[in-house]
């Protein structure tokens, strides 16, 4: 399935491997397909080889790009190196970096099952800084390339019941701010993507009706995210927000008094009662 684009053009016709996380679905595949379809060699990496396999072989077939399919756990401690260490051995200089790889659940703090909190501080924190520092001092000797941080609008706000997920989002955010900076002087661009509820698996869809969510206008359809970031990082803008309603939200939160917020969670149905005990957290793939 083709997903050309007749907006987006090549950054720099110098830039030649684009690296991919998390694209077996949602935004990352969305983002591949995108960069698939403007000629780039691509690197797509996820835990999934199946899926993996499935979403390489469309990207040859749609655009004859040469597809390079990583199976790696990004959430493993060693994660950063092991792919490093897997693009050298194939004699890849890694020119676009796309942080995308993500999951989601939705509960109480306290109520988190340890190894999955873990899982997430290690895949959206520890993993994705430790590839932007690899591959930014790779791109940084070469004076040119280009780091797309997703992010989320949860950056935006701390709300209950996302403790883990936002404030591992606010941190990419932060992180995404400095490395541009420091990475401007030497050529190489930095961008950080936040879109807001998007049409993927990463929402649970016997709880979330995603379907109806993006007929409504309520979720952003993750090929409209994907072309907006990419945009956004080609025309090396700082951040990238999609979609009016994303922003409309993001002002709304910014100005939201810190009661409101208490009110909403005391009386919220889809947190536990002050009284209740633990709970299973809702979650999700992106």
């Amino acid at each position: 399935m083709s997903r050309e684009s007749p907006y987006l053009r090549r950054a720099d016709e110098s830039l030649r491997v684009a690296l991919v996380t998390g694209a077996c679905s949602g935004i990352g595949q969305a983002l591949a397909h995108k960069l698939g379809a403007l000629g780039y060699e691509l690197v797509i990496v996820s835990q999934r080889p199946a899926e993996l396999a499935a979403v390489g072989a469309e990207l040859a077939a749609a655009y004859g790009a040469r597809v390079h399919a990583i199976v790696l756990d990004l959430a493993r401690p060693d994660a950063a190196e092991e792919l490093d260490l897997a693009t050298q051995a194939r004699g890849l200089a890694v020119d676009i970096l796309v942080n995308n790889a993500g999951f989601f659940f939705f509960g109480e703090a306290a109520d988190a099952p340890l190894p999955r909190a873990r899982a997430m501080l290690d895949l959206h924190v520890v993993t994705p800084s430790l590839l932007c520092s690899r591959f930014a001092r790779q791109m940084r000797a070469r004076r040119r390339g280009h780091i797309l941080i997703v992010s989320s609008l949860s950056a935006c706000r701390d709300f209950p019941g996302i403790s883990y997920y936002g404030a591992s989002k606010k941190y990419l955010r932060g992180f995404a701010t400095s490395l541009r900076s420091e990475l401007a002087v030497y050529g190489v661009n930095v961008t950080c993507l936040l879109p807001g509820a998007t049409a993927t698996a990463l929402y649970d869809p016997t709880v979330v009706p995603v379907q109806r969510a993006k007929r409504l206008g309520v979720m952003m359809d993750a090929d409209a995210v994907a072309e907006a970031g990419l945009g956004a990082l080609f025309a090396r803008k700082a951040e990238c927000m999609p979609g009016l309603l994303t922003r409309c939200m993001a002002v709304g939160a910014a100005v939201m008094p810190q009661r409101v917020i208490d009110l909403a969670r005391r009386h919220a149905p889809w947190l536990p009662p002050m009284a209740a005990g633990p709970s299973e957290p809702l979650s999700g793939h992106r």
